[in-house]
């Protein structure tokens, strides 16, 4: 079969190796599944650089999760076994975290509805307890994680603001359905985001971004906000004042959605129910920028690194919709 595999960490575009090698073997509690869309996503320039928190040892195949069909013909969405990753013919896969494919999707939806929504909806419902009516801000809001989190916020009857990064950016925030857009390259984050709210502030601050996003985020979130920290895609981790949160009366909240896998995985199967009704009836919907066929997907997940994509990009091996 065909995969792509790093045999040193780096940068994606220069580490990634399209290779012919043996189809991985299932071990116990595992399947193989036959893989018919690979999501892009920005761990995947993570693991090539090797910064990501889990680090597989080399060769290794990126690809965190795929929409695929298993050997006794179900559809189903996955995260494949590290390090047999999901740029490949073939996965392996733990039989008890697979989860059925919507059928409101095609291929390449379903596979991005997996771990980009499964974190929104728990970050947003979990750890920072969204209302109705309530003003979310969504850093990166026409990524592949912010999309999600758009459109789940907009689901949960929360006011949304979306922050992006250039004219482009914004219009597809606008599409996605924002109340607010508001583009950080041209615009004073802060104050915009005062005077849309009467000078509350946001309730809820969706940040995978890190770096100046937290910084600016802590100056404009509501009394009693919360800020989610979901990411560091700007490649700095922010260090909290812990005083400030104190003087202003905010909590900074965590999310590693991949421990729901092992401390709650009843959770994450409610979770997809919920997103699959959300599908179903059109609330919700992936927002896929880009199909590209195997060959092209080490510049897919370099130009995912470089933060230039906007919503999601699918690696579809031969034969995929």
């Amino acid at each position: 079969m065909q995969a792509w595999r790093v045999h040193r960490n780096g940068e994606p575009g220069e580490v990634m190796r399209l290779e012919e090698t043996d189809r991985p073997t299932p071990g116990g509690g595992q399947v193989l599944v036959e893989v018919r869309a690979a999501n892009v996503n920005f761990p995947d320039a993570l693991l090539c650089r090797g910064q990501y928190q889990v680090r597989p040892p080399l060769p290794f195949t990126p690809g965190v999760e795929v929409c695929g069909t298993t050997e006794d013909g179900r559809r189903v969405l996955a995260t494949p076994a590290l390090p047999h990753g999901g740029f490949a013919d073939y996965v392996v896969a733990d039989e008890a975290a697979l989860l059925p494919a919507p059928v409101a999707l095609d291929d390449a939806e379903a596979a991005a509805l997996h771990v980009g929504y499964q974190t929104g909806w728990f970050g947003l419902h979990r750890r920072a307890n969204l209302q109705p009516g309530e003003t979310l801000l969504v850093h990166a809001a026409a990524g592949g994680v912010g999309s999600a989190a758009v459109q789940l916020g907009k689901a949960a009857g929360a006011q949304v603001i979306g922050v992006v990064g250039g004219p482009d950016k914004a219009a597809v925030a606008r599409e996605l359905g924002c109340d607010l857009v508001i583009d950080r390259r041209s615009e004073d984050l802060v104050a915009a985001v005062k005077e849309a709210t009467g000078g509350r502030g946001a309730d809820v601050v969706y940040d995978p971004v890190g770096g100046d996003a937290y910084a600016k985020s802590t100056k404009c979130v509501a009394f009693e906000g919360r800020i989610l920290v979901v990411g560091f895609a700007s490649g700095v981790i922010p260090t909290p004042a812990l005083n400030h949160a104190l003087v202003k009366n905010y909590s900074v909240v965590g999310l590693h959605w991949g421990l729901y896998n092992t401390k709650d995985p009843g959770a994450v199967r409610a979770c997809h129910e919920e997103l699959t009704k959300l599908a179903e009836q059109g609330i919700v919907k992936p927002l896929i920028s880009e199909r590209v066929a195997m060959a092209g997907a080490a510049d897919a997940v370099q130009r995912v690194a470089d933060g230039t994509s906007t919503g999601r990009i699918v690696v579809l091996p031969g034969g995929a919709r």
